[in-house]
């Protein structure tokens, strides 16, 4: 293979190695995953309609009491209902704001009932809304408790405690006050208010009216009974989250939970103790969804991760412990504590970070290791969106602006190959020349490149730019909610969706579904979008003189329809990415050739392709 080609093999080679990694690692085929998901739900899957256990205090050592439910409980015979009967069963206040509807358990007093307003489960506007929170005795209970544990059992509300609230509806403007003595000198009152967005504030006081002091501690705890269906994208973290004071931001799968130890209230990982951290969060996220607590940010407090075993499967539990609180007889105590429960809008999520003080807030998303490009690139997109209106108009013109941020360098890259062509002439004289003394063949075209100012690997920097631009947008594709059923012009409805069109059934005009075929199928869905992203990298091949060397024209020959067929899983906004940025690579590359004064050998090398003719028959 000749010297001067290698440049732009090593490019092909980077090109592929990143598509194949997604391909391998990230776009597992996504019927499978829906077949998973609709076994999952059909499959019945019953939950305990049981209370927590009570708080299991320590006394040796004076050691804090556990959060409710971090510990196993007796086995009870399990039930399931629909969800429906779920909600009828108990006394409830009604949740009702422009963004979340549902209703508080006065049993228990949890929040365990909240779907959301502005977003469907398909593109359809006619579908179920997203339901996030369900109560104990449902199909997947999915729940947010709050309250104290201390060393008075018995005397502690718990999930059969049945309060009393000052009004039947809680509102932006209405909070509600529930109310539950215990007949032994300690009145509780929980204070729950909600905003307009997804953020509950939860203040929970207790009076002493006894004669003996209380000691007690307030925890918060999510609370998700079974595994859910995750999407297994190892670009995606799914599972239990938190950001844990000075420790930082912690993960855990729901598998990696399950295999290992518990993360309890004072370790970490490796066994680190921990005394206490101030600010941060810990909940539980989906791909676009997440329940976290939030406790009082400027107060110490213990966060611990911990999955055990119910009647009929795991429950995952993501649990805050605060210190203690010491109440003498007449004196009362109140703690603050929020609640996030909601989808994870990029806009919101900021703003509760900056006005509410909360640790690190933002990465409630996962913005992922490269934070410092996705979430920057994310904010221009989002400029240009409430500019135009349209997410796929902004990545169009985000693509323009990276074109001209990076044109310097492209500028370079583009000379130096423009130069490589003009000295193709000397360059195969040196080999003719040479052809039998490799070193000193090596020793002139370098001579050669020093004294015309030739990069030979100048050609690749063009594709290693786009390759962290490539996974930037991929990622801000695939994890903010911003992008999904974001639609674009014609049949594209969500942008984070593969093109729905195929060739393969003549984009909709024959009657079948090409997804559907066993093992193939996700390769068979090849939309307009792909196929016009193969078309412009054929183009932008096409730039260039055909290599002498048969291997290398072959792999020039096939890689875009090797991109096509894989771009083809990919998100419709990728791939018009894709697309658009090949249209003004051929423009810029047309341009920078000409400026150079070196042929471009596009026309050419179209007039070759169709006007090739077969060759005559020997007789």
């Amino acid at each position: 293979m000749r010297d001067d080609n290698k440049n732009l093999i090593v490019a092909i080679v980077l090109s592929m190695a990143v598509l194949l990694g997604w391909q391998y690692f990230f776009a597992a085929p996504e019927a499978e995953r829906q077949r998973q998901a609709a076994q999952q739900q059909q499959s019945t899957q019953v939950n305990p309609n049981a209370p927590n256990p009570p708080a299991s205090p320590s006394q040796a050592g004076g050691a804090a009491p556990t959060v409710p439910g971090t510990v196993p409980s007796t086995p009870v015979a399990p039930t399931v209902e629909t969800r429906e009967a779920a909600l009828a069963r108990s006394p409830r206040v009604t949740i009702d704001t422009p963004t979340i509807a549902g209703s508080v358990n006065l049993r228990g007093g949890r929040i365990d009932d909240v779907s959301l307003k502005n977003y469907r489960e398909t593109v359809d506007p006619r579908s179920p809304n997203i339901v996030l929170l369900s109560p104990a005795g449902t199909q997947n209970p999915y729940y947010a408790d709050f309250g104290w544990v201390g060393t008075q059992n018995g005397a502690l509300p718990t999930a059969e405690t049945v309060w009393t609230a000052d009004r039947t509806t809680l509102t932006p403007s209405t909070p509600v006050t529930l109310t539950w003595d215990n007949g032994q000198g300690l009145v509780f009152r929980r204070t729950i208010s909600v905003d307009e967005k997804s953020m509950f504030t939860v203040k929970n006081a207790v009076e002493n009216r006894g004669s003996a002091p209380a000691t007690l501690h307030p925890y918060g705890l999510v609370s998700r009974h079974g595994k859910p269906t995750t999407l297994g994208y190892y670009v995606l973290h799914e599972g239990l989250i938190g950001v844990l004071g000075d420790k930082g931001l912690q993960e855990y799968t729901y598998d990696a939970i399950a295999k290992e130890d518990p993360v309890p209230a004072g370790q970490n990982t490796v066994g680190e103790v921990w005394e206490g951290v101030n600010g941060g969060f810990v909940g539980i996220t989906d791909k676009y969804w997440a329940a976290a607590v939030i406790p009082d940010q400027a107060q110490p407090y213990q966060g611990s991760f911990t999955m055990r075993q119910g009647p009929t499967g795991q429950i995952y539990q993501a649990n805050m412990l605060g210190t203690a609180q010491t109440l003498q007889p007449g004196a009362t105590t109140e703690v603050t504590q929020r609640l996030f429960a909601g989808a994870k809008e990029v806009a919101t999520v900021d703003a509760y970070d900056e006005a509410l003080g909360i640790k690190n807030f933002d990465l409630l998303i996962d913005w992922g290791w490269f934070y410092f490009i996705t979430k920057p690139l994310f904010n221009v997109l989002d400029f240009f969106f409430r500019m135009f209106g349209n997410f796929g108009v902004a990545i169009l013109i985000v693509t323009v602006l990276l074109k001209i941020l990076f044109f310097p360098l492209a500028n370079k890259s583009y000379a130096s190959m423009a130069k490589m062509k003009a000295v193709q002439p000397e360059m195969t004289s040196i080999r003719e020349r040479y052809a039998d003394d490799k070193m000193k063949q090596q020793q002139a075209l370098m001579e050669l490149y020093r004294k015309e100012k030739i990069n030979p690997v100048a050609g690749c920097w063009p594709v290693l730019i786009q390759i962290p631009v490539f996974f930037a947008l991929y990622k801000v594709l695939f994890v903010t909610i911003e992008m999904r059923h974001a639609p674009f012009f014609g049949w594209i409805r969500d942008l984070a969706a593969p093109d729905p069109t195929s060739i393969f059934n003549l984009f909709g005009l024959l009657p079948y579904n090409p997804g559907a075929v066993p093992v193939l199928g996700p390769f068979l869905m090849l939309g307009v979008w792909p196929i016009l992203m193969g078309i412009t990298m054929w183009l932008q091949m096409k730039m260039n003189p055909e290599p002498p060397d048969p291997v290398q024209k072959q792999v020039f020959a096939w890689m875009p329809v090797i991109f096509t067929f894989m771009l083809g899983s990919f998100p419709a906004g990728l791939v018009i990415y894709w697309a658009w940025n090949n249209l003004l690579s051929v423009s810029q590359q047309a341009f920078i050739m000409r400026k150079n004064g070196v042929k471009i050998e596009l026309w050419d090398n179209l007039r070759k392709t169709f006007n090739r003719k077969p060759s005559p028959a020997k007789g």
